[in-house]
């Protein structure tokens, strides 16, 4: 088959769109792909790091405020469908798969008035405004929670696939990931606020941490985000007399692109609560959810009180977030046995691990019915 996807701005969405690709190719080797994606988002660096081909078109979003900006906007949407349009004629794929963002909008768009089997992917409980206006036009909108389907209208073909993960992330386990990154036996943390940070959350995070590195209790790898987060970070830590050439146990970076391995290696995760959800609980991973409150529909607190109910994770929400909270929260989960496995234990029973699968299958069935025209 040769797949065309459209996705980007964060690894959130990009991320799933590598997962299928990468499906596909272990099912079908002879497969072709390409992405489209815009230069400013993560898909450019993302999508070579994996060995796949990208176009770039330019997209930006609505302000949700009436702005002369957004007259641009509709000028750039009619321009990206046109150039989406240009890009499908040259590659000529079988389908076209969406997994959000901007982009994913004039790409689906113009697959679906040029007729080519079309298919695009929610991540999170609440869709977001490009999937909820793409609905009535593809053939297949696919949800990582059946939440979602009460937001989109219902003469649409709607399936409930989970989110793709990783094949690298499913097939990973924790005593190879830390031998790999060096790791020893101590309670191991993963902290990151997404793939442009959040600054609420390395602010709390450097506090606790820098309250407890002394007694080297636990191992911690933290990622800053982009956007000058790491330089901000590292002067926090000065500030609060921790050299972090002092403590090797103190990993800070400014973007995790070894994530399979430093999931794996987890025994908790702090973070956001966007697509990386359904790879924590995929692995079974206790998390302590921070949700962000600048997202539309405020998805992120639905999907994070979603894994809350089933014992997986504890919600602190960023109005109440500060290092006393992350810290109380995060210790005892840490230092007891028991929580740390129920945690673990309930949060594996709301992950979906063969997300990748269920979308491979669809759009192969999708490119088999137009073929039977």
């Amino acid at each position: 088959m040769k797949i065309l996807f459209a996705g980007g701005g964060t690894a959130g969405h990009i991320n799933p769109a590598i997962a299928v690709a990468n499906h596909i190719k272990a099912k079908e080797p002879d497969s072709e792909f390409l992405f489209v994606g815009t230069k400013e988002g993560m898909e450019s660096t993302l999508v070579p790091k994996q060995g796949y081909g990208i176009r770039f078109i330019k997209i930006h979003g609505f302000k949700r405020k009436l702005s002369f900006s957004n007259a641009k906007v509709v000028a750039e949407m009619l321009t990206g469908t046109l150039n989406a349009t240009k890009i499908i004629k040259e590659f000529k794929p079988d389908a076209v798969v969406g997994t959000g963002g901007y982009v994913t909008g004039p790409v689906l768009l113009a697959a679906a008035l040029l007729k080519i089997p079309t298919l695009v992917h929610e991540a999170n409980a609440f869709p977001g405004v490009t999937v909820r206006m793409l609905a009535p036009f593809v053939d297949v909108v696919a949800l990582s929670l059946k939440e979602a389907a009460d937001f989109i209208k219902k003469d649409v073909r709607i399936e409930v696939t989970g989110n793709p993960v990783r094949p690298a992330i499913l097939e990973g386990n924790k005593e190879q990931a830390r031998k790999e990154l060096d790791l020893d036996n101590r309670r191991t943390v993963l902290i990151f606020g997404g793939s442009l940070g959040a600054e609420k959350i390395n602010e709390a995070a450097v506090d606790w941490i820098s309250s407890i590195a002394k007694n080297r209790r636990y191992q911690i790898i933290m990622s800053t985000g982009k956007n000058n987060h790491y330089e901000e970070v590292v002067k926090r830590f000065e500030e609060k007399n921790i050299n972090l050439a002092d403590y090797p146990e103190i990993r800070v970076s400014e973007y995790i692109y070894d994530m399979d391995l430093c999931l794996n290696a987890a025994d908790l995760i702090i973070a956001r609560s966007g697509g990386s959800v359904s790879e924590m609980t995929a692995l079974g991973k206790a998390a302590i959810l921070i949700p962000s409150p600048y997202v539309a529909g405020n998805h992120q607190e639905h999907n994070a009180r979603a894994v809350e109910r089933s014992g997986g994770a504890v919600v602190i929400t960023e109005e109440s977030l500060s290092a006393e909270v992350l810290g109380k929260t995060a210790e005892s989960i840490l230092d007891s046995d028991t929580v740390l496995k129920s945690m673990s234990e309930a949060s594996k029973s709301t992950g979906i691990t063969d997300a990748s699968d269920k979308i491979y299958k669809i759009v192969s069935g999708l490119v088999e019915n137009r073929k039977k025209r």
